[in-house]
């Protein structure tokens, strides 16, 4: 069988080209007047993605469907490596991993021909190269947004549980800071194993909160590191991860800044700092009410969203 993976929009196979090379072929299964739009939004954007931590487009076909080829990540996704294997995924691989996506997000916000929004970072979504390297892929949901926007407010809401931020899952709001926060619960998940949703629906980020607060990272630490990992880094992914999971996306680090600090470029207690101005473009939207990024309402209305997805 040679289907690797599969989604509601899309099934993923591993196929072959003529001259031997291995290939991962997207098809796209989704239904409605809106398939061939979003297929063909989807191919513009990844046709713009040149860099080592994104996925990289081989070709297409519209015949008998629509097709993506996409080059072959033979250790699969980064929730395969985390949650699926018997093998444990060791410090060292997990902190490559984490600047690779950091490096792949800055050049899809900042470096990229136009400004891509990826809106869908999760394990799920990160793949691993041969060398494990990371590589962000599924652009289905990205979006382009204008160098002279803010932002964009999109309806319906789509993306993976757990990874939204919270102005995204409340009002729709798309920009830089929406992948910021996503980014910050894949690093929870690198330092902790745990999924970013579990099989009770708990949050990862509303669990791991207080124990942040406390500056309490011993107590989150994946246990089946067995204390083998470097301190410093240890301490940077914490310390970057607790400032991109800020609720008000205007305080949270852009990805420029989280490069640096998860290279230990600044100082580690700068990730607090920096997230007072957090760089980049000013969201400010009237429509914002600081109320609703509390812990509760925002773990309240992902459970009601996530009950009302189970029915």
């Amino acid at each position: 069988d040679n289907l690797i993976g599969k989604g509601g929009h899309a099934q993923v196979y591993r196929g072959r080209l003529p001259d031997g090379q291995l290939v991962a072929v997207k098809k796209i299964v989704k239904k409605g007047e809106d398939r061939i739009g979003d297929f063909l939004s989807e191919l513009g954007i990844i046709a713009h993605v040149d860099h080592p931590n994104a996925g990289k487009l081989i070709g297409f076909s519209t015949d008998s469907g629509l097709f993506l080829v996409l080059q072959f990540s033979p250790h699969g996704s980064l929730a395969d490596a985390l949650h699926g294997c018997e093998e444990i995924l060791g410090w060292k691989l997990r902190y490559k991993v984490a600047v690779g996506i950091a490096e792949g997000l800055l050049y899809l916000h900042s470096d990229c021909q136009k400004r891509i929004i990826h809106r869908d970072i999760t394990a799920s979504n990160v793949l691993l190269s041969h060398d494990h390297e990371a590589q962000i892929s599924d652009f289905g949901l990205a979006k382009w947004l204008p160098d002279n926007w803010t932002h964009l407010v999109v309806s319906p809401i789509e993306g993976t549980f757990g990874y939204m931020a919270p102005e995204y899952f409340m009002h729709g709001v798309v920009h830089e800071k929406t992948d910021v926060f996503a980014f910050g619960v894949l690093l929870l998940e690198l330092i902790t194993g745990r999924r970013a949703v579990d099989s009770s629906r708990r949050s990862l980020v509303m669990w791991a909160k207080p124990f942040l607060e406390k500056n309490d990272a011993s107590e989150i630490m994946d246990p089946r590191l067995g204390g083998c990992y470097d301190a410093s880094e240890m301490e940077r992914v914490v310390s970057t991860a607790s400032a991109c999971i800020r609720h008000l996306p205007h305080v949270r680090p852009d990805m420029e800044r989280v490069v640096r600090l998860l290279r230990g470029e600044n100082e580690v207690h700068e990730a607090k700092h920096s997230s007072s101005g957090g760089g980049g473009r000013a969201l400010m939207l009237d429509a914002y009410d600081p109320d609703d990024y509390s812990s509760t309402s925002y773990l309240r209305d992902l459970n009601r969203h996530m009950e009302l997805a189970m029915d």
